[in-house]
């Protein structure tokens, strides 16, 4: 089935449009501080189309992301209140008791990792701006470990290049239904 070959296909179409880079930084803005996708969704795909422009796309990811951080930063700070049983309903608030553990253990380096890692990057801006984190080290943090993360994406991107490209759409789909097969077998050993 080539379910994946064809989504794969789209999605570099998709890459390639002329207005792509305004929709990354629109993603990535939004991804920092509500939005549940990550940005790299994007910024691989446009990087493997344009290689030549993948520090860019990477540049403008970290800017955007850390501009959503500092909005879920004024969020934390300023309307907690009115977000907290979003929070709640929305199954973040055991990451947000988490992120509140790191801060207290570790300030700067909780943003810095949040900001290269997996974690939901926006519940530590929130928690950042609710435990009242300096501002200039929180910026700071953000920018480092946004941009370490978006740099290393989009390097491995434009080094693989073409080459990389066709390799993908060959293998796609033998790639994306490992995943799912994965994916399954993961939650069925968890559970």
């Amino acid at each position: 089935m080539k379910l994946f070959s064809s989504l794969y296909g789209r999605a570099m179409q998709w890459a390639r449009h002329p207005r792509a880079p305004w929709y990354l930084g629109g993603l990535s803005f939004a991804e920092s501080s509500f939005f549940p996708i990550p940005p790299d969704v994007m910024l691989a795909p446009m990087a493997l189309a344009k290689p030549d422009r993948a520090m860019g796309y990477a540049f403008l990811t970290t800017v955007t992301s850390v501009a959503g951080g500092i909005l879920g930063y004024v969020i934390g700070a300023f309307f907690f209140e009115l977000i907290e049983p979003l929070l709640r309903d929305a199954g973040y608030w055991m990451k947000f008791e988490q992120a509140r553990h790191w801060f207290d253990d570790y300030g700067f380096w909780a943003i810095l990792i949040a900001g290269f890692s997996p974690v939901p990057y926006k519940v530590f801006t929130v928690a950042a701006g609710a435990m009242a984190m300096l501002f200039l080290p929180f910026v700071l943090a953000s920018f480092i470990g946004r941009g370490m993360r978006f740099f290393l994406v989009a390097g491995l991107m434009k080094w693989g290049g073409e080459p990389m490209e066709k390799k993908l759409h060959t293998y796609i789909d033998y790639l994306g239904w490992l995943t799912v097969i994965a994916g399954v077998f993961g939650y069925l050993l968890l559970k």
